[in-house]
């Protein structure tokens, strides 16, 4: 019987950690097939991908981009940049007006530079920052360019210094630099209070299943609708032997579009596998599902 292939995806409760969830979907499904899509803190609820058998090579094609709510407390400082990391600073946070604070976001929408938690996946000289932080390194990490598409205000309490946020950003964008990075510009320290992810890799939290109701027969997301930004190439009868055996394909209409990553579907519209394109308008196979010998 062939692998399963599709998705799940996962609210995540607070508590356990993504592998956590991971070793779970494994269990159930009885399968070690089993990735998924973007680390969540434990604290962090939400949309959490996972892609089942062959699905998992189909991760780096799905679109990065993710979505959530959260709050921010102002008036103090932590080592983790959230409320589980160790206290370093507590300052008083300024009056502020619904006004100044929108004000303050603007400087944070669009392309820019995030130095990354000291307490993170980042790899650092081969190692994760956070195993190193928690030997209790003191760690500077490099900027790394991001985007935040969307960034609205959502709340705000002057009396207990909390405000709410609702954003969309690109993939490898910490939501608690931003926390940081809002009480530095206020001069009073901040750090994440609380974050679900409402969507990512192309999925809503709609989509998702509680962890304790996935079970052996949850039914798996057709691997197709996460890549539904993608162009599509349906395979013509006599050109199946051909992509099975790893040839190119027949150039294409699009322009400029060099290394654009490709859909490629069987004669019967279900997926065959992932091309890019090359100058020439080729596509070079670069995920073949059922390849030929």
């Amino acid at each position: 019987m062939a692998d399963p292939c599709g998705f799940l995806v996962i609210n995540k409760p607070a508590g356990p950690s993504s592998h956590d969830c991971v070793a779970r979907a494994r269990r159930l499904l009885n399968t070690r097939r089993v990735g998924h899509g973007g680390t969540l803190d434990p604290a962090v609820t939400g949309v959490l991908p996972l892609a089942i058998g062959p699905a998992t090579r189909l991760l780096p094609y799905l679109d990065g981009r993710k979505c959530y709510e959260g709050s921010v407390q102002l008036g103090l400082s932590t080592s983790s940049d959230d409320l589980s990391g160790s206290l370093l600073t507590e300052a008083p946070w300024p009056a502020l007006s619904i006004a100044e604070l929108e004000q303050l976001l603007k400087g944070f929408r669009g392309a820019q530079w995030q130095r990354p938690p000291a307490v993170s996946a980042v790899h650092v000289d081969g190692e994760r920052a956070y195993a190193r932080a928690r030997r209790g390194e003191i760690l500077e990490l490099p900027p790394r360019p991001v985007t935040i598409e969307q960034l609205e205000l959502t709340s705000w309490d002057q009396q207990t210094g909390r405000l709410g946020l609702r954003l969309c950003c690109s993939a490898g964008t910490y939501v608690r630099s931003l926390a940081r990075d809002l009480g530095e510009q206020l001069g009073c320290g901040g750090a994440l209070a609380h974050l679900r992810r409402t969507a990512a890799l192309g999925f809503q939290l709609e989509q998702a299943l509680e962890l304790e109701e996935l079970n052996p027969d949850s039914p798996l997301i057709d691997p197709l609708q996460p890549l539904g930004h993608l162009p599509q190439r349906q395979l013509l009868e006599g050109e199946w032997l051909g992509w099975s055996r790893g040839q190119r394909l027949s150039g294409t209409d699009a322009e400029g579009a060099v290394d654009q990553a490709w859909v490629i579907l069987r004669p019967d519209g279900s997926l065959a596998g992932m091309a890019r394109q090359r100058p020439d308008g080729s596509l070079q196979p670069k995920l073949v599902f059922d390849a030929a010998g």
